[in-house]
């Protein structure tokens, strides 16, 4: 297949030019394991893979990633709850300082659940897309009333709220909450434009997202 080895051509620029440069940070890593101290959710969208954003080592950071980078609030009831799983284990078994939910411009997700224009044949045999995006319907019906959903400045606010309700949905995790209360974890929030790379943060003192230089 073309698309694989095209791929491989990637693999072996990395075995030429990354692995001998980060030979020794791997080894590390297996001697003593991960220690990330930062966990970030972000989105699935082949554009904004967060290793390439930050330009970090093997190790220095611990990611999530699913469409539109939600987290489901916490609960308990019996199912295959892999977001919740990955906090857990970012959370309690690495001790993360901060989790970084990191949004992104033009996003799939969003504009779905914005625009509610799943056909049948986006939904899919299992309709899973739709399902999952109905985590957005309350923050949804906030942008909808205030732009419209029609204008790219409601799809940059929507992207915006979601991200928002995923950092609301954190703190419905009474240990991750708790952290946070006694100062042992930070949670931000980010927007990452792919039209313009750069990434502007939530400061949630003011609500708004500020640019950052």
């Amino acid at each position: 297949m073309p698309e694989f080895a095209e791929l491989l051509k990637g693999y072996r620029r990395f075995r030429e030019q990354t692995w001998p440069r980060q030979r020794a940070r791997f080894a590390e890593t297996l001697e003593q394991g991960q220690h990330p101290k930062l966990m970030i959710i972000g989105c699935c969208d082949s554009r904004v893979d967060p290793a390439q954003i930050f330009d970090v080592d093997p190790g220095d950071i611990f990611v999530l990633r699913n469409v539109a980078a939600l987290v489901p609030p916490y609960e308990t009831t019996p199912g295959q709850h892999g977001v919740s799983a990955a906090v857990e284990f970012a959370v309690q078994v690495l001790e993360v300082a901060q989790v970084v939910v990191m949004g992104h411009g033009r996003c799939g997700g969003c504009q779905a659940a914005l625009q509610r224009d799943y056909t049948e044949a986006d939904r899919g045999e299992g309709q899973f897309l739709a399902g999952w995006i109905t985590l957005l319907d309350e923050a949804r019906e906030d942008v909808a009333a205030r732009y419209g959903t029609d204008s790219r400045e409601a799809e940059l606010q929507m992207e915006f709220a979601a991200i928002r309700q995923s950092l609301a949905n954190l703190r419905t995790f009474p240990w991750l909450a708790e952290r946070e209360r006694e100062g042992r974890l930070k949670l931000r929030g980010a927007h990452f434009s792919i039209q313009e790379g750069r990434l502007y943060s939530l400061d949630e003192a003011t609500g708004r997202f500020e640019v950052i230089e």
